[in-house]
């Protein structure tokens, strides 16, 4: 399941509800991202994310039809925000529930690292010298060819 919304979301409601009933599911694996207050050396006071509705949803479509694909998952989900957002507010949940831990897992630390790279939203900072667009870092795309070179 895949939503992008402006307004928050409840963690344990959207981890309850993943493997609602699904017995066979014998591990979940969740990650939240939160806004940082700290952008490099300098201090950010919130984060601006935009998308192109549409084009957003059918790539993280297309990352989550690739978990699946390469794992044994029962149900996945990825919650991504966008607007305003300041430090300490949640940016994305991604979860994988699956029949083992290891593939719960192995799917979840994909699905990050993949939206980190390959889901089209744009970030923007407020610092004290103004905004600033949020650049590609060269650690997220290491993470991200370390999958595709698994393939």
């Amino acid at each position: 399941m895949i939503r992008v919304q402006r307004e928050d979301f409840d963690i344990g409601r959207e981890l309850d509800r993943l493997a609602a009933g699904d017995h066979s599911v014998g591990g979940v694996a969740s990650f939240i991202g939160l806004v940082r207050d700290m952008g490099g050396p300098e201090p950010v006071s919130a984060l601006t994310l935009e998308h192109y509705p549409g084009m957003t949803e059918k790539k993280l479509a297309e990352i989550e039809a690739e978990a699946n694909r390469r794992w044994p998952l029962s149900a996945s989900l990825i919650v991504h925000r966008y607007g305003r957002l300041e430090p300490g507010d949640r940016i994305v949940l991604v979860a994988t529930a699956s029949p083992h831990r290891e593939a719960a897992l192995a799917a979840c630390h994909f699905l990050i690292d993949w939206l980190k790279t390959d889901a089209p939203f744009w970030k923007s900072e407020a610092t004290p010298e103004g905004e600033r667009w949020v650049a590609a870092r060269t650690e997220d795309d290491a993470a991200a060819r370390r999958w595709r070179e698994e393939q």
